[in-house]
């Protein structure tokens, strides 16, 4: 179902149309904003002056200030995977357009240059009112969201919102196409040999991605130029059978999902792990993580050399080439990798 152009232009016609689909056919969000041509963010500043608020730029500042409302889920999501952790947001930095948040359940990167649009919103659920804070790119693609939990302080929400709502309570939102991905080099113009000298050298995890733009090579092209001794196919089922073995062990994974907005990170055990059609999910008590097993189309295993000795990690793309999510051994700088880690990945089927 596509909306006709004018319901595309008229936020308010808009709207109406959104809640209408909604009540006939129980969508979320996403989904609705999909079977309306339109983004996301279009819908939820379409409904501005009913169900949302616009807020004020200055995203960095305004995380800084969640902490006072205590305990949240922060959700974040790309086109194939939903990671949740519940927490508070602390130790909240930002140099320029990255940030930080470094607390012990709310683990992020952030890359501001792609926070475009924020909103404060109140949907009505079976539960009473669901309030939250929602962040948009350019593109009105959802960056990262933000839902009160009933242990949320409601006052410190509601003194915060009082600070940051905007004195443009328009509807509607313009919106912009994000630029279109290199299309990168062939093989023949690698520098394969250069790679991997650069590669062995390294010392931390983190030189990977300069490693990449060095050489102008994508993620994928690098695993499958780079040799078996530091990346290497296994099975796309690889992902369901680290987090069963992960949760029976007891071993403590990290699990980092992205978009160009931010990374989310969780660092510990994982325990009930459930699939449900296509959807491989893990519902433990402070981390959910929803990922659609349809949409992986390579499954990597990744060795990185570091001061520290070998970090492996296992990750995931679509038939695009794009990030889902990564996986490691729960670690620390000065801590070697998990040895019950490696034989997880070691046992995982070619």
């Amino acid at each position: 179902m596509n909306a006709p152009a004018d319901l595309t232009l008229d936020p308010r016609m808009l709207f109406e149309n959104f809640k209408t689909l909604k009540a006939e056919k129980g969508l979320r969000n996403r989904d609705a904003a999909a079977a309306l041509g339109v983004s996301e963010g279009e819908l939820i500043a379409a409904g501005v002056g009913e169900e949302s608020i616009r807020l004020k730029g200055n995203f960095p500042d305004f995380l800084k200030r969640v902490e006072a409302i205590g305990d949240v889920m922060a959700l974040t999501r790309n086109e194939s995977v939903v990671h949740e952790k519940i927490g508070t947001y602390r130790k909240l930095s930002h140099q320029g357009h990255v940030g930080l948040a470094l607390g012990e359940e709310i683990d992020l990167r952030i890359f501001y240059s792609s926070w475009k649009h924020g909103f404060a919103v109140t949907e009505n659920s079976a539960r009473g009112p669901m309030r939250s804070f929602q962040f948009f790119g350019a593109d009105g693609t959802a960056v990262h969201k933000i839902y009160l939990k009933e242990q949320s302080s409601l006052e410190e929400y509601s003194r915060l919102l009082d600070e940051w709502t905007s004195e443009d309570q328009r509807r509607g939102i313009q919106v912009s196409a994000l630029p279109a991905k290199d299309a990168g080099k062939p093989d023949a113009q690698i520098d394969v040999a250069g790679l991997r000298a650069a590669w062995e050298a390294m010392q931390d995890t983190h030189e990977f991605f300069g490693l990449l733009k060095k050489f102008g090579v994508a993620r994928t092209q690098a695993l499958r130029l780079i040799g078996a001794g530091f990346a290497y196919r296994v099975s796309d089922a690889s992902a369901l059978r680290m987090l069963e073995d992960a949760a029976r062990g007891q071993t403590d994974i990290m699990c980092f999902v992205g978009n160009p907005g931010i990374i989310q990170i969780h660092t510990g055990p994982v325990a009930n792990i459930k699939v449900m059609n296509t959807w491989l999910n893990v519902l433990d008590p402070g981390f959910n993580l929803h990922l659609r097993q349809d949409r992986i189309a390579q499954t990597w295993v990744v060795k990185k050399p570091t001061t520290e000795g070998i970090v492996t990690s296992l990750e995931l793309f679509d038939a695009e080439g794009e990030t889902i999510a990564m996986f490691f051994g729960k670690r620390k700088p000065g801590i070697p990798e998990l040895g019950a880690w490696r034989e997880i990945i070691a046992r995982l089927p070619g």
